[in-house]
């Protein structure tokens, strides 16, 4: 067998454990989605010897969790929208103006650092705030929370976009009479998309699956989130693992659904048909 073969064997090899690492622990979630509480205590077999819809039915009948998904789709919908729009526009700044000093260099890594610090570090001052404006347990101050730690997300990973479109296409927009503005909307967010529908997909998995600051600034349904409403199901004696998988197939719907939309995006090139 020649190099290039065992190479390409070995790829294949390392692909096909990656892909099952990645893929069996969801199936296991989804089949277990299906089982009885009784099967996935006393059996061991992956698959389920009966299907049951119970699980499904009782996050929706009696557990509040359809409150839940409302609050995480707004949450996450409204915060990622406002990070973007506020972002993008930092992130087009640095990558274009000078700053006195040459402080365009370093705010990017600047704002990046606000997001390295371990959440639990902040959560007091934060907690503390909420309270004194009265944003406890509300969807408002999740999203001002969440928001606010995604701009700077959105700003390290967009000015590098923008670097890479040539600038020339801006100008070539202002002769002809466009406005930095709308040479920076018609010309230049378009050739970004990808970066952008890449940055909000990383934002928005992030800010769903968001825990510790859902759990500190909310109490009720009315404002908690699906993280929170899947820990509901873990009581002080048992778990309930049944319900519990199913929390997890429904809440990873919306996600699955949003990236499937916006998949064609990641894979078109930066500049494609840019220039000719």
């Amino acid at each position: 067998m020649t190099r290039d073969r065992l190479a390409g064997v070995a790829w294949a090899i390392g692909a096909s454990g990656a892909l099952a690492f990645a893929v069996v622990p969801l199936l296991w979630m989804v089949l277990t989605s299906v089982k009885t509480n009784r099967e996935i205590t006393q059996d061991t077999s992956l698959i389920p010897q009966s299907l049951t819809t119970a699980n499904y039915v009782s996050l929706f009948s009696g557990r509040e969790f359809g409150a839940y998904m409302t609050n995480s789709i707004i949450v996450t919908f409204v915060s990622v929208a406002v990070a973007l729009i506020l972002g993008t526009q930092a992130a087009y700044v640095l990558a274009r103006f000078r700053l006195r000093g040459g402080m365009q260099r370093y705010i990017g890594f600047s704002l990046l650092m606000v997001r390295l610090l371990p959440p639990i570090v902040i959560i007091i001052p934060i907690f503390l705030v909420a309270q004194g404006v009265g944003l406890l347990n509300t969807r408002l101050s999740l999203i001002v929370v969440y928001a606010a730690f995604n701009v700077t997300i959105v700003v390290w990973m967009m000015e590098s976009f923008f670097r890479e479109i040539p600038v020339d296409l801006e100008e070539a927009a202002m002769v002809d009479g466009d406005t930095r503005f709308t040479a920076f909307r018609r010309i230049v967010l378009p050739l970004a998309a990808p970066g952008l529908v890449a940055t909000g997909i990383f934002a928005a998995i992030t800010t769903y699956n968001e825990f510790l600051f859902a759990l500190v600034l909310t109490s009720t349904p009315a404002a908690e989130t699906m993280p929170i409403g899947a820990a509901t199901l873990i009581g002080r004696i048992n778990v309930d693992w049944g319900a519990m998988s199913a929390a997890g197939v429904v809440g990873a719907l919306p996600i699955v659904i949003f990236s499937i939309f916006v998949q064609k995006h990641l894979v078109r090139g930066l500049t494609m048909g840019a220039v000719k």
